[in-house]
């Protein structure tokens, strides 16, 4: 895949056609493309968007952009944000634009999206052992001379399953042993003797090239900044160690990859004190969920909670519902639902009321529950809420808000939509 056919590849993304498969946009758009409605620049609550709908910052995209660009670079640190939060080829490439070395992903479909899309480097957080997405991978390796994938192997047996799928291909795919974050943490290898074990099989074969160490911090069970702090140096003392045994044989660098949306001021902490080792050090970090942040979850967990003079995140994201129903004075419900909202690591939370073009706070206005298309609003003596005011919400957990909407409106601070963001789940 050439950068020409990604540019190619994101250009045609203006030239789909608007219809009813997209929630929330104006139904007299219909037959538009969205090239052709985005520079109508229409306003999100007078030109005829529908509720539930979806919005972004345009603002506050751009700042939680420019914040982790500066971010890294101050600490030294390669970016590879994960793609799994919005699967959205957009916001790969402004990603990219803001000076991200590639993008993370979990499963081969995200690398297929991610592909189609021009990304040249990409970081699969995964041991892949599916013989038909291997040789596609196999495939991109040996088309494109400027494609990197750097993958997960957590096992033996996975080495394995991995080679016979290579087998016969003319490069080899990179991997990196996954050093697990604890007992009853989620994948990767436990010890430091088994780590060897993999990384052994990985030299063994013709087909894979061991490039590096990674790891997820935010597995760690019990987290708490001395815990985190103590299995990131396990991770750099099982790459220094890996480097004395000479494993990294016939690479121009090394890989040491962590960092989750919750712990990566632990990360620059413990990889600003990797020792000189035999080759260069690609220091790369993989927070995601920071392009739209959230108003729940990631607000409450953060790393610049922490280290505020470094900078806030700002949370991008607001749901539009419309109070359908106001059936007692303590009770309303809006139109919008688990089918809209993210709802696993937290409640929408009410946030403004909008009637006849003016703005307030949701005072005494709460989400108690969703069904699949209400919401559920406790209302106090103060709420000042009727049937037809629309409700701004805001959302916990940006991995699960994106993948329920497909085309997602851009709005400056006034309400003008300047953009539509397409998603691939």
């Amino acid at each position: 895949m050439s950068r020409d056919t990604g540019t190619e590849a994101l250009a045609r993304l203006a030239e789909e056609r608007v219809d009813h498969r997209f929630k929330g946009l104006p139904p007299d758009a219909d037959g538009l493309t969205v090239g052709e409605l985005a520079a109508q620049r229409r306003n999100l609550f007078t030109d005829g968007f529908t509720t539930p709908v979806l919005a972004l910052s345009a603002e506050r995209l751009e700042h939680n952009l420019r914040l982790m660009e500066t971010y890294a670079v101050r600490h030294g640190l390669a970016f590879a944000p994960h793609g799994k939060t919005s699967m959205a080829p957009q916001l790969f490439q402004r990603q990219i634009e803001h000076g991200a070395w590639g993008i993370t992903l979990a499963v081969p479909h995200q690398v297929r999206v991610a592909r189609a899309y021009g990304i040249q480097r990409v970081f699969l957080a995964n041991e892949l052992t599916d013989p038909a997405a291997l040789r596609w991978i196999a495939g991109e390796l040996e088309s494109d001379p400027a494609f990197r994938i750097v993958c997960y192997v957590d096992s033996v047996r996975g080495v394995e399953l991995m080679d016979r799928a290579l087998h016969g291909t003319a490069r080899p795919v990179d991997v990196v042993v996954e050093l697990a974050a604890g007992e009853g943490a989620r994948t990767g290898v436990r010890t430091e003797a088994e780590c060897a074990a993999v990384a052994d099989a990985v030299a063994g074969t013709d087909t894979l090239r061991l490039v590096g160490v990674a790891g997820y911090e935010g597995e760690v069970p019990q987290a708490d900044p001395e815990r985190v702090h103590a299995w990131l140096r396990r991770l750099v003392a099982l790459a220094v160690d890996f480097d004395k045994a000479d494993r990294f044989n016939g690479v121009d660098e090394i890989v040491v990859s962590a960092g989750g949306s919750a712990w990566f001021d632990a990360v620059a902490d413990v990889f600003a004190e990797i020792p000189e080792l035999s080759l260069p050090v690609l220091k790369l970090l993989r927070s995601g969920a920071y392009v739209s942040h959230d108003d729940g979850h990631y607000r409450k967990i953060t790393p610049f909670n922490r280290v505020p003079e470094e900078g806030a995140l700002e949370p991008a994201f607001r749901l539009w519902a419309q109070v359908v129903s106001r059936p007692s004075a303590e009770q309303a419900f809006a139109n919008a639902g688990k089918r809209d909202a993210a709802y696993d690591l937290g409640l929408p939370s009410a946030q403004v009321v909008r009637r006849d073009g003016a703005e307030r706070p949701a005072t005494g206005i709460e989400v108690t529950g969703l069904s699949d298309q209400h919401a559920w609003l406790r209302t106090g003596p103060e709420a000042d809420l009727e049937v037809g005011d629309w409700v701004g919400l805001g959302l916990s957990h940006p991995c699960t808000s994106f993948d329920k909407w497909q085309l997602i409106p851009v709005a400056e601070a006034d309400g003008t939509v300047v953009e539509y963001i397409r998603t691939y789940f």
